[in-house]
C-alpha cells in the first residue's frame, strides 16, 4: 500500500472521527439531566436550588471528588458509588415507611407478595419524572422529603463527626470532619441527590432513566435496557470483523515484510555527536526515577487504606494524609513521570535526528524543566490544601483540588502545564525543522511525529472545556477527552513514532516500511479510539446514541491489539539481530513489554470492562483500576522507562553496563505487576461483580461487603505482588543513579560495538 493512499486513509480517520465526536458531543449538551432552580416539598416549601446543588458539587470536588468514592460509576473504589448508595437508602426508607403504615412492619419482614406490592409502588413514586421544564422546578412528595432529610442526617453523620458511623468512616477511609461545616454538607448533599435524581428518573417520552438505568438495583426497577443487550451483541460483532479483517490483512501483506534486512554492522549511533540541549535532558530522568519511587509509595499507601481505613500500620495517617490525598498524588505523580519521560526523549530525539542546535535550545530545555518541578510542586501542595478544606469555592478550582479523576490539579496549574506542553513543542519543532525542509525517506516519519507532538499539546488543552460549576455531564465528556484521547490515545501515536523512529536510525527497520507501518496502525487504533471515547460516558447523563457509538467502537480498539504477539516477537528477533544491539537490550525489552501490556491490560483486560453490560454491573469495580494498573504502568509506565534507558544509553558513553541490578528490575517490576493484578485485584473485582449482579452495585461497593473476612484476604494479597514491584522500582531507580556516579558502569569493559 502507498503511502498517499495511508495518508489520506489518516486524514479521513481524523476529520470523520472528530466530527461525529463533536456531533454527538453537541448532543450531550442537549440532553443533559437538568438542574432545577429549585426542589420543592408538594407545599411549595423550597427544599433547596439550583445553586445549592452547583456550591455542593464544588464541596463534593474540594474534598476530593472522585477520589471518594465514586459519582455515577467515576472514580475511587474503597468508598460507595454515593449515587447508588443514596438511591438503595432513599428507596429503603421509603419502603420501611410504606411497610409500617400499611401492613405494620418493615419491608424485609413482610411476605414476598407485600414486598411485591410495595415495590410496584415504590418505583412509581421514584422513577415518575416530576420535573416541570416550564418553571424549572422538581416537585417531591411528602414520603420523598421525609427520605430526602433521612438520607442528610446519614450523610451528614458519615462526613462529620457522628460517632455511631465511627467503623463506617473507618471502613471507608473517610477522616473525620472531612466536611467542616453543616452549611457545606448541606450543599453537598443536594449535589449528592440530585446525581440520585438523575439516575431514577426517566427521560421525558423514554423508558429509560437520565443514566441509562445505571446503577443495576432491582429494588427500584433498574435493570439493564433491551438497547444494553443490542449494543453488547453488536459490539462483539465488530470485534470479530475487525480481527478478521486485521489478521487478513497482515497475511496478504506478511510477504511485503523484510526478510533479507540487511543489519548494520556496527552501532549507527556511534560517535553521536550529544549536544547541550540532548546533555541537558539528563536531569529530567533523575527526576523520573524520583517520582516514580514516590508514586509507588502513595501507590502503598493508598493500597493499604482499603484494609485499614485510618492509617498506615496503627499509624493514624488520614489526620494528615487522607486516603483522597494519598491516591490523587498516587495517580498524578504516575501522569508527572511517564509524561517527563516522553517528553525528555523527544527533547534528546529532536536535535538527534536534525543535527542542529537552535540558538538557546539548552536553555529551553533548563527553563522547561524547572517550569515541571513548580508545576508538580505547586499542584500537589494546592491538592493537598483544596482535600484538608482550607480553600473557598473558588480558591480551590484555581489552585487546590478540581476533583476529577486524572486531571485533580487547580485550572492555575492546568494551565501552566499547558503553556509548558506548548513550549515543549516549539523546542522540538524548532530543533527539527531543518530535518523537515530536507526533502528525505525520513521526511514522512518526522512529519507524523510533529502531528503527534502537536496533539500532545493541542488535546491536553480540552482539560480547559469545563468551568467551576459545569455541568457533570459535560464536565465527563471532556474529561474524558484528556484521559482518552490525550493519555490512550495521542500519546499512543507518539509512542509508536518514537518507537519506530528509534529502530530506523539503529537501521533495524526500513525507513518505508516503518512510515507504512505506523501510518496503518495509527490510522487502525484512531478508528475505534477516538469514537470509542464514548464507552467511558454510557451512563453519565448521555443519550442512548452516545451507548451505540462507545460500544461499536471500543471494541474497535481491540483489534490492533491482537497483533501484540507479532510486534512482541519482531522487538525479540530485532534484539538478537547483531552482536552490538545487545547494548539495547533493556530497553528492547521494555517494549517487548509494553506489547505483552498492550494486549493483556488494554486488550483483555479493557475488552473485559467495555461491553455495555459488562460495564453495566462492573462500573466502579476493582476490574478497573485491574485494567488501569495493567495498561497505565504496564504500556505507558513501561514505555517511558524504555525511553529513559534508550536515551541514558546514549548519554553514558560507549562503556558497557552492568547489567544485573537492571535484569532484576524488569523482571521484578513485570513479575509484581501480575502478581498484584491475578493475586488481588482480579477476584476483588469478579466478587464485586457476582455482588452487583445478584444484589445491586450499592452492595458490592458497601462496607458489609467488602469488609467481609475473605475479601481483607484477597486485599491483603496485594502486599505479595506490590512489594517484588516496589523492590524492582527501587533497583531501577538505583541503576539510573549509578549512570552518574559510575556503578552501573562497567568502565574496564568497552561495549561491545561489532
Amino acid at each position: 500500500m502507498s503511502t498517499r493512499k495511508l495518508w489520506i486513509g489518516f486524514i479521513a480517520v481524523l476529520v470523520i472521527c472528530f466530527g461525529v465526536l463533536g456531533y454527538f458531543g453537541h448532543e450531550i449538551y442537549r440532553e443533559v439531566p437538568p438542574i432545577p432552580s429549585k426542589v420543592v416539598s408538594n407545599d411549595g416549601t423550597v427544599l433547596f436550588t439550583e445553586q445549592d446543588i452547583k456550591d455542593g458539587q464544588n464541596v463534593w470536588q474540594s474534598m476530593g471528588g472522585q477520589e471518594v468514592g465514586t459519582v455515577w460509576g467515576h472514580g475511587a473504589y474503597v468508598a460507595p458509588d454515593w449515587s447508588a448508595d443514596w438511591l438503595h437508602r432513599e428507596a429503603m426508607f421509603i419502603l420501611n415507611t410504606m411497610g409500617q403504615r400499611d401492613f405494620g412492619n418493615t419491608y424485609n419482614n413482610l411476605d414476598a407478595e407485600k414486598q411485591a406490592v410495595l415495590k410496584v409502588r415504590l418505583q412509581k413514586e421514584i422513577r415518575t419524572n416530576t420535573f416541570d421544564a416550564g418553571t424549572n422546578t422538581l416537585k417531591l412528595s411528602d414520603l420523598r422529603v421525609e427520605a430526602l432529610k433521612h438520607n442528610f442526617d446519614y450523610y451528614s453523620g458519615l462526613f462529620m463527626n457522628d460517632p455511631k458511623l465511627s467503623s463506617t468512616r473507618i471502613a471507608y477511609a473517610i477522616p473525620v470532619n472531612t466536611i467542616k461545616t453543616q452549611e457545606r454538607m448541606n450543599k453537598m448533599n443536594a449535589f449528592f441527590f440530585w446525581a440520585e435524581w438523575a439516575c431514577i428518573t426517566q427521560r421525558p417520552n423514554k423508558g429509560i432513566t437520565y443514566t441509562n438505568n445505571w446503577p443495576p438495583d432491582e429494588v427500584v426497577g433498574n435493570k439493564p435496557a433491551p438497547a444494553l443487550m443490542l449494543w453488547t451483541g453488536f459490539s462483539v460483532i465488530m470485534l470479530l470483523i475487525g480481527i478478521g479483517l486485521l489478521v487478513y490483512y497482515h497475511a496478504v501483506n506478511k510477504a511485503k515484510d523484510i526478510k533479507d534486512m540487511v543489519y548494520p554492522k556496527k552501532d549507527p549511533l556511534t560517535g553521536l555527536n550529544i549536544t547541550p540541549s540532548m546533555r541537558a535532558t539528563l536531569k529530567y530522568f533523575w527526576i523520573v526515577s524520583a517520582l516514580l519511587l514516590v508514586q509507588v509509595l502513595f501507590g502503598i499507601i493508598t493500597a493499604h487504606y482499603g484494609v485499614e481505613g485510618n492509617g498506615f500500620y496503627g499509624i493514624k495517617l488520614d489526620t494528615i494524609l487522607p486516603y483522597s490525598v494519598a491516591r490523587t498524588w498516587h495517580l498524578q505523580i504516575a501522569i508527572f513521570w511517564i509524561a517527563t519521560s516522553w517528553l525528555a526523549t523527544g527533547l534528546y530525539i529532536a536535535p538527534a535526528v536534525s543535527g542542529h542546535e537552535p540558538k538557546y535550545q539548552r536553555l529551553g530545555v533548563n527553563f522547561l524543566f524547572l517550569s515541571l518541578l513548580i508545576i508538580v510542586v505547586g499542584s500537589l501542595a494546592g491538592e493537598w490544601f483544596g482535600i484538608m478544606q482550607k480553600l473557598g469555592y473558588v480558591s480551590n478550582f484555581w489552585f487546590g483540588h478540581q476533583g476529577y479523576e486524572y486531571v485533580d490539579l487547580g485550572r492555575f496549574w492546568q494551565l501552566f502545564l499547558f503553556i509548558g506542553l506548548v513550549l515543549w513543542l516549539i523546542l522540538m519543532v524548532r530543533a527539527l525543522l531543518p530535518a523537515l525542509r530536507v526533502p528525505s525517506e525520513n521526511r514522512q516519519l518526522l512529519t507524523l511525529f510533529v502531528i503527534s507532538a502537536v496533539a500532545i499539546a493541542a488535546f491536553y488543552g480540552a482539560g480547559l472545556m469545563w468551568g467551576r460549576q459545569t455541568h457533570l455531564s459535560i464536565a465527563e465528556y471532556w474529561r474524558w477527552w484528556v484521559v482518552h484521547l490525550w493519555v490512550e490515545g495521542f500519546f499512543e501515536v507518539f509512542s509508536t513514532v518514537v518507537a519506530a523512529f528509534l529502530f530506523v536510525k539503529l537501521g533495524l527497520l526500513n525507513i518505508k516500511y516503518a512510515t507504512t507501518g505506523v501510518l496503518f496502525a495509527t490510522s487502525i487504533y484512531l478508528i475505534g479510539g477516538i469514537i470509542g471515547t464514548f464507552h467511558h460516558l454510557y451512563f453519565t447523563g448521555t443519550p442512548t446514541a452516545v451507548l451505540a457509538l462507545g460500544a461499536t467502537f471500543s471494541a474497535l480498539e481491540v483489534v490492533p491489539l491482537v497483533l501484540m504477539g507479532f510486534e512482541a516477537y519482531s522487538n525479540m528477533r530485532i534484539s538478537r539481530a547483531t552482536p552490538w544491539i545487545k547494548a539495547y537490550k533493556w530497553p528492547i525489552y521494555c517494549f517487548i513489554s509494553v506489547s505483552f501490556w498492550n494486549l493483556v491490560g488494554a486488550g483483555i483486560f479493557g475488552f473485559l470492562i467495555n461491553p455495555p453490560i459488562a460495564l453495566y454491573y462492573m462500573q466502579g469495580l476493582n476490574t478497573t483500576p485491574l485494567h488501569g494498573h495493567a495498561a497505565l504502568f504496564g504500556v505507558y509506565g513501561m514505555l517511558g522507562i524504555g525511553l529513559m534507558l534508550f536515551v541514558l544509553k546514549g548519554l553514558t558513553g560507549d562503556f558497557a553496563w552492568k547489567n544485573n541490578v537492571i535484569r532484576f528490575s524488569f523482571w521484578s517490576i513485570n513479575v509484581g505487576l501480575m502478581l498484584m493484578l491475578l493475586l488481588s485485584l482480579l477476584p476483588v473485582g469478579l466478587s464485586q461483580t457476582l455482588a452487583s449482579v445478584h444484589y445491586g452495585m450499592w452492595y458490592a461497593r458497601s462496607a458489609d461487603f467488602m469488609q467481609q473476612p475473605y475479601m481483607a484476604h484477597l486485599r491483603w494479597l496485594r502486599i505479595v505482588g506490590d512489594t517484588i514491584f516496589a523492590v524492582g522500582c527501587v533497583g531501577l531507580a538505583w541503576f539510573v543513579i549509578g549512570l552518574k556516579t559510575g556503578w552501573s558502569i562497567d568502565k574496564q569493559q568497552p561495549e561491545n560495538l561489532m
